[in-house]
């Protein structure tokens, strides 16, 4: 494959950390639903929990026999008590509800670094709910109305690599779809990576007039504005869309591979003109990746 269209620039990656979890259920739409919803808000860049699906599995693959789902849930910084309490309203109110679900610790590697699950997610049995010893794990058992939700007692904490990125740079609205769909659908073949934003409209900077809001607008690469701008203006003649995919992963390789299989997957595309990627001189990611690198 021919690279021609990819800048030779690169992006800006740090360190996080990270729960693996498997979410099992008896139907893949409801494992489907309760994957999604709960990974749904990436809110890393406000302090909050950032979470993304990582595949799904069939009943052959889960401690349970049934369908599953593997999720990522993300800490950006080293505040574990506050990422455990906001771990808590994805696992309580996104999988907790949904009909006979059960949640696994899903860690890749050995660590001494746990959160409990009881006083976050536990007690939601009101001090009626129990440790079962199951499907080689100790699970906690929550009483609930359609009778009952399991969660295992303990998640590892693990330590893995966040804000992997690239652009598409699109002519068209349906490239951005159509490549996007390709792109993510790659990337979910790729063990241990992640895309919380999915296809991401809204490219951000650090900097920013409105601090109390978090990151805004990469005002340099808005194609609307780039006639008011002027020559300040990034955009490049005939492009119209500047999509971004974000990855987190379990290790930079993870992270390699999952660039270069969207970068791979967009330039099937003819309304994908160009590849680029967000960066800040530097400034934001303590590693500083070039694309044409990951894709030697």
């Amino acid at each position: 494959m021919s690279y021609d269209k990819v800048q030779d620039t690169f992006f800006e990656a740090f360190e996080g950390k990270y729960v693996r979890a498997l979410i099992t259920g008896p139907t893949e739409k409801i494992v489907e639903r309760a994957a999604y919803d709960s990974t749904s808000t990436p809110s890393a860049v406000i302090g909050r929990v950032e979470g993304g699906v990582e595949g799904f599995l069939d009943e052959s693959q889960t401690p349970d026999g049934r369908f599953g789902a593997i999720v990522q849930y993300w800490l950006d910084g080293d505040n574990v008590e506050k990422f455990a309490f906001e771990l808590s309203y994805r696992l309580r109110q996104d999988i907790l509800v949904k009909p006979f679900t059960r949640i696994f610790d899903y860690s890749a590697a050995d660590g001494n670094e746990y959160i409990e699950m009881m006083d976050i997610v536990g007690h939601c049995g009101d001090g009626y709910e129990w440790i079962v010893e199951e499907y080689g794990r100790k699970m906690i058992n929550v009483p609930i109305a359609v009778p009952d939700f399991q969660i295992e007692e303990k998640f590892r904490l693990n330590d893995g690599i966040m804000g992997g990125n690239f652009w598409y740079l699109c002519s068209t609205q349906e490239a951005v779809l159509d490549a996007g769909e390709a792109i993510i659908d790659a990337i979910m073949d790729i063990e241990g990576a992640t895309t919380p934003f999915d296809i991401c409209s809204a490219a951000s900077k650090p900097e920013t007039n409105y601090p109390e809001i978090g990151p805004t607008t990469n005002h340099f690469y808005c194609p609307s504005l780039k006639e008011s701008l002027g020559e300040i203006s990034k955009v490049p003649d005939g492009v119209n869309y500047i999509p971004e995919v974000v990855i987190n992963a379990t290790d930079e390789e993870s992270m390699n591979n999952a660039v270069k299989a969207g970068i791979d997957a967009a330039l099937e595309f003819d309304g994908v003109m160009g590849i680029s990627a967000g960066n800040f001189g530097g400034k934001l990611g303590d590693k500083n990746i070039n694309l044409l690198d990951i894709l030697k």
